[in-house]
């Protein structure tokens, strides 16, 4: 008997948390580390990124076919904890990190970004 009152106060109050991904949005806290994005004009392939990041959530490749040339990086955002590490290593800034969330997402996908000869 004596939850009752908590009871019935969580009852007529509001909810606790937000409805994050439909409302509420708010400014990110100052040093919030956010989504990264790859420059693929910048990309040298040079790898120290994927070498550097602590989660494997990079990969760099780099093949030679019969006919063509397959240059790309491969990024897993669900195995990153944006650490911000492949950021500071790259030489050429072409990896960035901005001050946004990341957006929820049902479905794991890899981001696979092509770098131009």
């Amino acid at each position: 008997m004596r939850m009752l009152p908590t009871i019935v106060k969580n009852l007529l109050s509001r909810p606790a948390t937000r409805r994050y991904p439909f409302k509420d949005l708010r400014e990110p806290f100052p040093g919030y580390r956010g989504r990264i994005s790859f420059d693929p004009n910048k990309c040298d392939l040079c790898g120290d990124c994927a070498r550097v990041c602590p989660s494997a959530a990079i990969e760099v490749s780099l093949e030679i076919g019969v006919n063509r040339e397959k240059r790309q990086i491969r990024y897993d955002p669900f195995k990153c904890i944006y650490c911000g590490t492949c950021v500071e290593t790259c030489l050429p800034q072409a990896i960035s990190q901005d001050k946004h969330y990341t957006k929820p997402s049902a479905v794991k996908e890899v981001e696979i970004i092509n770098v131009p000869l």
